[in-house]
């Protein structure tokens, strides 16, 4: 009978895939051996793969490039970085290795920009594209970064009182791009995007603040809808209506040269998982050439933003299971030693899924369990997959310590979570354990940062000892 738990996954999945692997009954992530992993730094923990950030920069080049070549595009591209996604040094470091450019959305982004800059990670060369609704420091920070020569950081407006503001603050000519606020999918809870101008202000706002502004000049068009970039009739119909504003405004604006599709690439979060991302960069290649082809227009170089895509799946957290429940009939909590809602904030937040696998225990028999979070709060649970309805485990065992995995999980949690800070009922951030390759190509294993102390949160709380 095939009744143990690598059947099921076998039977449902094409498994093992290209970053999981069984050995010793075992899982292994990226040849990263997790058992070993969790001997040596205990658990809870948290773990950044820093080679897979460079991995995903790599093939997101080589579609762009593919391409362009396929489709004699004349524009050139131009990767970011989304920082919002991860700000840690550690992920930028990587990134950088790797020829890209830098998005930001607050005053202290800049602050990091500058620091890189000292170190000789960002050059002037290197694009500062700042997004984002500008508060004064965020203007003033951005002034200071082009008035000390960084004639490459393009503020992208968001409003209509943002240029004059710039303006204010920056000596000499400098360059913009303009955000279009897209409209949303009709099952949003609001029509329009906050962040941008609407499609119809656009060439009227240009007009108006931009044409005969001789401090001021526009090269880019920056374009981004929440759901991101997918395979739908919303996302060529908001592109479409995107490139008829930028073929107008080339028109009219021989300095217009770019175009900025945002970010939004899905990342893996199911076995199941099956994105053609080649498919997608030539067809948005393609169609962006077919436009302005008609339009009679020079085609822009392209720029992304790419945040989750970069950095998502270098992430992964490891829990224990503690102990398991039987609150009725039907339903088996295991208790893991963490809390959801503190450590994976979009498992509460926005009913977000990650690949979640055990670690060991493969052979043995399975069953269908919920997981459950260490705060005293109902939210803190995690109940399904993104592929089933349902989480299967090998079976409790108090005599058979069983560890789970979250992958996936590198951009955004840390910052959402409040790394560093207090934690919902006081449940401590676990340890973070960076992984890297030497120049040998073999793994290697530090610790960054050791789990919270009371003496932390206490600190924090005011309950100083006097």
């Amino acid at each position: 009978m095939n009744t143990k738990y690598i059947d099921l996954i076998s039977q449902t999945f094409d498994f093992p895939q290209e970053e999981f692997k069984l050995e010793d009954k075992n899982l292994k992530f990226h040849d990263i051996n997790l058992m070993e992993l969790v001997e040596k730094y205990g658990s809870p923990l948290k773990f950044t793969y820093l080679p897979q950030i460079s991995n995903n920069i790599a093939r997101a080049k080589g579609w762009f490039e593919k391409a362009i070549k396929h489709n004699k595009y004349k524009g050139k591209y131009n990767y970011c970085y989304c920082t919002k996604s991860s700000h840690f040094k550690h992920v930028l470091n990587e990134a950088l290795k790797n020829d890209i450019h830098i998005e930001t959305s607050s005053a202290f982004d800049i602050d990091i920009v500058e620091r890189l800059k000292k170190e000789g990670k960002i050059t002037e060369d290197t694009y500062v594209i700042s997004n984002g609704f500008k508060r004064a420091q965020y203007i003033t920070n951005i002034a200071q970064l082009i008035n000390n020569g960084h004639k490459n950081c393009i503020p992208i407006i968001d409003n209509y009182e943002e240029i004059d503001l710039l303006s204010e603050e920056i000596t000499g000519k400098f360059n913009i791009g303009i955000r279009i606020a897209s409209e949303e999918e009709p099952k949003f809870e609001f029509y329009t995007s906050r962040l941008g101008i609407g499609y119809k202000n656009i060439v009227p706002f240009y007009n108006k603040q931009v044409r005969d502004n001789k401090k001021v000049k526009l090269k880019m068009l920056h374009f981004f809808i929440n759901t991101g970039i997918r395979d739908n009739a919303y996302y060529w119909n908001e592109l479409s209506k995107c490139l008829k504003v930028y073929t107008s405004l080339k028109r009219i604006c021989p300095s217009l040269d770019s175009l900025n599709i945002g970010g939004g690439f899905p990342i893996k979060n199911s076995l199941a998982f099956d994105f053609d991302y080649e498919y997608m960069v030539d067809e948005i290649i393609n169609q962006i050439k077919l436009v302005c082809d008609e339009e009679e227009v020079k085609v822009p170089n392209i720029f992304t933003e790419f945040g989750s895509f970069t950095v998502g799946e270098s992430g992964g957290a490891i829990y224990e299971v503690l102990y398991q429940k039987q609150q009725n009939d039907r339903e088996k909590w295991n208790m893991i030693n963490s809390s959801f809602i503190t450590t994976l904030p979009d498992t509460w937040a926005i009913n977000k899924r990650f690949i979640m696998l055990p670690i060991n225990r493969w052979n043995d028999s399975y069953e269908r369990v919920l997981l459950g979070g260490l705060t005293c709060d109902s939210d803190d649970y995690y109940n399904s997959e993104q592929h089933m309805n349902a989480i299967y485990l090998p079976k409790y065992n108090k005599d058979k310590p069983l560890y789970i995995g979250f992958f996936n999980i590198g951009a955004y949690q840390e910052t959402i979570g409040g790394f560093g800070g207090l934690q919902h009922c006081l449940i401590p951030s676990p340890k973070h354990i960076l992984i890297d390759k030497d120049e040998d190509g073999n793994l290697t294993d530090d610790l960054f940062c050791e789990q919270q102390k009371s003496e932390d949160l206490l600190k924090i709380l005011g309950y100083n000892e006097q």
